[in-house]
């Protein structure tokens, strides 16, 4: 008997095909089911979808049916529940279902055939038998542990764990996880980080924790950061049950967890959970949409929540529907109180220093200089903190004013000392520096403004002069002279270089830490008692609305790496060197004062009408011309002022939006590539759904317009992070 189904492929955008097909089988199959199909004149991977076949697009003549290839045997149906956030991400993200849905998947997946998929399983270790849990017990939960997580049991979510840096929240995370998994044998929990370099640590403490109850293979985890066939293994393993915990970044959202009782987004805050490519979905909001599906409790965590979590977590008589939690100590705080006037229990000191009372040129101020040279003869650890990456942005000549252009970008090659290279960071194109002004010829080319590698440098000079207490050798009779390491993008290419690096700072053979934001995330340095931010005030004046709710929980974030143990918690400061020592963005940081900064910057998006008071989505075009770039995005804003209104009940929806004229971006070329965009604004987040949706065929048409030639690509980004 022959049966039609309906089959989900990832087709191509220029086809004109809808997503689902319809094919023909021997066997009925069930929604979810794993299938090899012939798609033009290749093969691919499809999933048995849930509509029936008149709804599929494709030929319906019987005799032109194509028949599947195969099935992926042994690999169990996806579930509806995964089904439905695949929809629902593809629906509100403007994508293709087929292209979320099949991107979801391990790449790995997509590629074997069905006899191959049979010897992958065949080879699959079998789950290691969980042992004694006696080697690892669970410590003592504080106070204020134990009532946040006494909340979490009681309530159905979803919850914000308001938490100080060095509060106890993973902790909180680690029981919430036991307790889900031990009232249900089968029970699965996700906990996602934002980056790749924050799973190793995780995974350590949840192994520690677990593999003695569970298994070695009942923590895995996923993301792209892993080799194709480790994706594979790890899917696979969540997928059949074996993994009880799956710790991930932002992609993990969509892993197949058909038991999943617990999502935990960690540092929820930040804007690596938001895509920045293909379906820009955020996985913070899919992670709260996916527990309503899944019923799982979903626990959001953050020293600095973002304002939109806070605005959902305001009292339910207001309109929130997040359950909010506080844990304002940190762990030890009480037994180790800070006697210092101005100072937050257990949270180091903020000290501002104004560089406008510093010499002009001036790298570190003079208290600052003096008081990481006290730190380093006390046997402590430092880290300075500046979010720009090597020796300097820009080399200049200032006899004809040349500058390090990039021929390909509108942006400037980064200098790079080490390598003596210049180096784009948007399309990678690097040279050799020139030994003369390729304008002029004039030797004397100068790096203009710093970064990370010229601060190591600066700060190894500037500490040349004391010595590291207790490392008198032969080599050193008068000691050794500190250690200045750097983390950064350029310090940690090669692999396993970040574990080897952090290494060392755990183990006390650095002195001072210097490092972007990658160490300014997450990072458990127990010795380090100073922060030092070294400019930060960039931020300040942006175009970004955002920019300082990022710069904010930046240095949060970064002054959470100090005193982290108890014992020289009283002692530690973070050190910000700026000009505006009176923002109010400063003056909240020095009190820790999380809620006043955000009541401030929520008021200010009210007033002018911004997110989360309103709904935003960009479209971003790019072209060979920025002509051609900003003309498509145009003359679609204008066919929708022109067809739209004559579509019948769309006079109200259209009296909803405001679609601004197309700007260049802020980098508007890249590769050569122009790039424009345009913003579309709502008050209501539904009625700008409603307009993306009927807009997509105007768009569509649009591109065939003369004036559009040499357009490469449009995409839509709802709810973008950056405009």
């Amino acid at each position: 008997m022959t049966h039609w189904l309906s089959i989900l492929v990832n087709t191509p955008a220029h086809a004109q095909l809808g997503p689902v097909l319809t094919y023909q089988s021997e066997h009925a199959l069930a929604p979810g089911t794993l299938v090899r199909v012939p798609l033009g004149k290749r093969e691919t991977l499809g999933v048995v979808w849930n509509v029936a076949p008149s709804d599929a697009t494709g030929e319906l003549d019987s005799g032109k049916i194509r028949a599947i290839a195969g099935t992926l045997q042994g690999v169990a149906p996806l579930s509806s529940a995964w089904q439905q956030l695949v929809t629902f991400a593809a629906n509100y993200y403007q994508r293709s279902v087929g292209e979320v849905a099949l991107a979801a998947l391990p790449p790995q997946l997509r590629e074997l055939s069905p006899e191959q998929m049979q010897r992958r399983l065949a080879r699959k270790p079998q789950a290691a038998k969980a042992q004694e849990a006696s080697a690892h017990p669970a410590p003592a939960l504080s106070p204020e542990q134990a009532t946040v997580v006494a909340q979490i049991e009681a309530a159905a979510g979803p919850f914000l764990l308001f938490g100080s840096t060095g509060s106890g929240k993973t902790e909180v995370y680690l029981h919430c996880v036991q307790q889900v998994l031990a009232q249900d044998p089968q029970a699965q929990a996700l906990v996602m980080v934002p980056e790749i370099n924050l799973t190793p640590q995780l995974e350590e403490r949840f192994k520690t924790r677990f593999a003695a109850l569970y298994g070695e293979d009942a923590v895995v985890s996923l993301h792209s950061g892993m080799t194709n066939p480790q994706r594979l293994k790890s899917w696979l393993a969540a997928h059949s049950g074996v993994a009880r915990i799956v710790l991930g970044t932002r992609m993990a959202v969509f892993a197949s967890l058909p038991k999943l009782r617990l999502i935990v987004v960690d540092e929820e805050h930040d804007p690596s959970y938001k895509s920045g490519e293909g379906a820009r979905y955020s996985a913070r909001d899919l992670a709260v949409y996916r527990g309503r599906l899944d019923g799982a409790k979903v626990l959001l965590g953050s020293a600095t929540p973002s304002l939109e979590s806070w605005h959902q977590s305001r009292p339910a008589d207001q309109g929130g529907r997040y359950v909010r939690l506080h844990m304002p100590s940190r762990i030890g705080a009480v037994a180790n109180p800070v006697n210092r006037p101005g100072a937050v229990l257990g949270l180091p000191l903020v000290r501002r220093v104004d560089m406008n009372h510093q010499h002009r040129k001036a790298v570190f101020s003079i208290p600052l200089l003096d008081a990481i040279k006290e730190r380093v003869l006390r046997g402590e650890q430092c880290m300075v903190f500046l979010n720009r990456r090597g020796y300097a942005p820009v080399l200049h000549c200032g006899e004809c004013d040349w500058k390090s252009e990039c021929p390909h970008c509108s942006a400037f090659r980064v200098f790079h000392k080490i390598d003596r290279t210049l180096r784009c960071h948007h399309c990678g194109f690097t040279e050799r520096v020139p030994r003369a002004c390729p304008k002029c010829g004039n030797p004397d080319i100068t790096p203009l403004g710093r970064g990370t590698e010229q601060i190591e440098e600066h700060l190894a000079e500037l500490l040349a002069d004391i010595r590291r207490p207790h490392s008198v050798s032969a080599e050193f009779p008068e000691g050794e002279p500190p250690r200045v390491a750097r983390i950064d993008a350029d310090s940690t290419r090669l692999k396993g270089a970040l574990e080897s690096q952090l290494a060392a700072v755990h183990a006390g053979d650095v002195d001072v830490l210097v490092g972007t934001q990658m160490i300014a995330k997450g990072h458990d340095f127990r010795r380090i008692t100073l922060v030092a931010a070294v400019n930060p005030d960039g931020a300040l004046f942006s175009s970004d609305f955002r920019a300082p709710e990022r710069l904010f929980s930046l240095l949060m974030q970064a002054a959470g790496r100090a005193g982290r143990e108890a014992s020289l918690g009283a002692t530690s400061e973070v050190w910000i060197q700026t000009f505006q020592p009176a923002h109010p963005l400063y003056a909240a940081l020095k009190q820790y004062d999380y809620p006043a900064f955000a009541e401030q910057q929520l008021l200010e998006r009210e007033q002018a009408a911004m997110p989360p008071f309103s709904a935003q989505a960009l479209v971003r075009a790019e072209a060979r011309t920025q002509e051609a770039a900003q003309a498509f995005l145009n003359l679609a804003s204008a066919s929708a002022h022109t067809h739209m209104p004559q579509w019948e009940g769309w006079a109200e929806v259209l009296a909803q939006i405001t679609l601004y004229p197309a700007v260049p971006m802020t980098i508007q070329r890249i590769a050569n590539v122009e790039r424009a965009q345009m913003l579309v604004e709502s008050p209501s987040r539904q009625a700008l759904q409603q307009f993306l949706s009927g807009w997509q065929s105007l768009l569509h048409a649009t591109r065939a317009e003369p004036d559009c030639k040499g357009l490469i690509r449009w995409a839509i980004d709802v709810d973008p992070l950056a405009i």
